[in-house]
């Protein structure tokens, strides 16, 4: 989720009301990410709308929020997420297509679609609008991942990292730094910087699939498989249960080099925490 100021809306909210449930929603996003936060946050905003469904701030950030819980892998059902986000986002651009919000809320919805490449013009698109969209530099890294431009995605986080040193959603800029150190078998790195992610949001289950990967393949058995324990009973049921259905959620966008780095290290890993292959 991203961090933004209501300075950036597109016209005046009409009802002071929603402009209030907007406000405890941005205020919630300042909260580590959670389950229940995201229920919270989602409600707020939810409400805003129904103040004021013209608002294209309500909707923008609504559109973001639905779309980062899909990819946090909390939501109950990521499809109707999914379409609904879709729609915001699609209201929002209609009605304020130079607000760096809409743009940010339509790469949200096309990167949870996994479509990656056509996220990146999106959030180069909200940055140049307004650079100090914290979330964007992390999200315009990860779709630089998942798209072969892996060396670009370390500098992008620290740039997050630097406007914002104590961010909520830290765990996710170090854990992404983590991961690229880990593909490049850089496991030492890895693993310091997967721990300050885990710290920084115990109960978020990335930091802690990735650390099940780099513990087994530092031959560190017994915390690799604590790791996958964590992540599991962290993430929605069946989400880690398999290499194979692990691989299945990789996003085509990924080259053939970079899927040759995920199985030598990310997946090799894991094969050592203890995950079946099917």
């Amino acid at each position: 989720m991203a961090r933004r100021t209501a300075a950036e809306t597109a016209r005046p909210i009409a009802d002071p009301d929603a402009l209030d449930y907007i406000l405890r929603g941005m205020a919630a996003l300042r909260k580590p990410a959670t389950r229940d936060g995201y229920a919270e946050t989602i409600g707020l905003f939810e409400h805003a709308l129904a103040l004021d469904p013209r608002s294209a701030e309500a909707q923008s950030r609504l559109a973001d929020v639905l779309s980062a819980r899909v990819m946090a892998g909390w939501a109950s059902s990521s499809g109707a997420d999914l379409a609904r986000a879709e729609g915001l986002a699609g209201q929002a651009m209609t009605a304020s297509p130079r607000t760096p919000m809409a743009h940010f809320a339509k790469a949200q919805v096309l990167r949870a679609q996994r479509r990656y490449a056509e996220a990146v013009p999106e959030y180069e698109t909200a940055l140049t609008l307004n650079r100090n969209i914290v979330a964007g530099w992390h999200a315009l890294a990860q779709c630089k991942l998942f798209t072969g431009s892996i060396e670009e995605t370390i500098p992008l986080e620290e740039q997050a990292i630097r406007l914002s040193p104590r961010d909520p959603f830290l765990h996710l800029f170090y854990s992404e730094i983590g991961f690229v150190h880990l593909l490049q078998s850089r496991t030492d790195e890895a693993i310091l910087w997967l721990e300050k992610a885990r710290n920084a949001n115990p109960e978020h289950p990335g930091p802690h699939i990735r650390l099940a990967a780099a513990y087994g393949l530092e031959g560190e058995p017994e915390r690799s498989a604590a790791e996958l324990a964590e992540a599991r009973r962290l993430a929605v049921a069946g989400t880690f249960s398999s290499i194979a259905k692990m691989k299945a959620g990789i996003p085509s966008s990924v080259p053939p080099t970079s899927r040759a780095l995920f199985d030598t290290t990310f997946f090799a890993g894991l094969r050592k925490a203890g995950m079946p292959d099917e």
